[in-house]
């Protein structure tokens, strides 16, 4: 594979079930780009993200996609304090059971432990129970989605104050601070 997934992705936001809803670039703009766009896309986010697979078929991606899909409807539910639709719930939860890798410690670091033999499914369970870990959990209430409106992607808000509002200030925390600074120099210029 020659593709480089940091180039192809953004690997960026610290939730592992996050990262995976942002295979989607620009969700709140009037075209959305998905970066899931074939079998071989899914095994290099899957291999970046650290939960490499021995083959991806067009079965799978599908079930990624769709598993994606729900994880990012259940989290901007959480956000907006309203109940996540049952369905989606429970596909969450039918695809956290089908998965057979297994939480290891290494270190002081907590990590997924695939064989060799894993299949997607393995993976998406994986994706699937650090996103329970993380809708279920204390955290709950910092879930956030991004307020640049094209972006609307997931985020878990960890600043001390709970006053996060990019999913990353390096990319649409910068797109803010550029535009209000674009838009401060043409006031400037108009004069008084």
């Amino acid at each position: 594979m020659t593709e480089d997934a940091r180039r192809v992705f953004r690997l960026d936001n610290e939730v592992l079930a996050f990262r995976f809803t942002a295979t989607v670039s620009d969700r709140g703009s009037t075209a959305p780009r998905d970066r899931l766009s074939d079998p071989g896309r899914l095994k290099l986010w899957l291999q970046a993200a650290g939960i490499a697979v021995a083959d991806v078929s067009a079965t799978d991606l599908g079930e990624a996609v769709a598993l994606r899909e729900a994880l990012f409807r259940i989290g901007t539910a959480i956000a907006a304090q309203r109940t996540p639709a049952t369905r989606d719930v429970r596909a969450l939860n039918t695809a956290a059971t089908v998965g057979q890798a297994r939480a290891e410690l290494v270190g002081d670091t907590a990590t997924w432990r695939l064989t060799p033999t894993a299949t997607t499914r393995d993976a998406l369970g994986i994706l699937a129970t650090d996103a329970i870990h993380v809708f279920g959990g204390a955290e709950r209430t910092r879930i956030k989605t991004c307020e640049n409106p094209d972006c609307a992607g997931l985020f878990l808000d960890t600043s001390h104050g709970a006053n996060r509002r990019w999913c990353s200030m390096n990319t649409c925390g910068n797109k803010a601070k550029k535009s209000r600074l674009a838009a401060a120099g043409k006031r400037g210029d108009e004069g008084p």
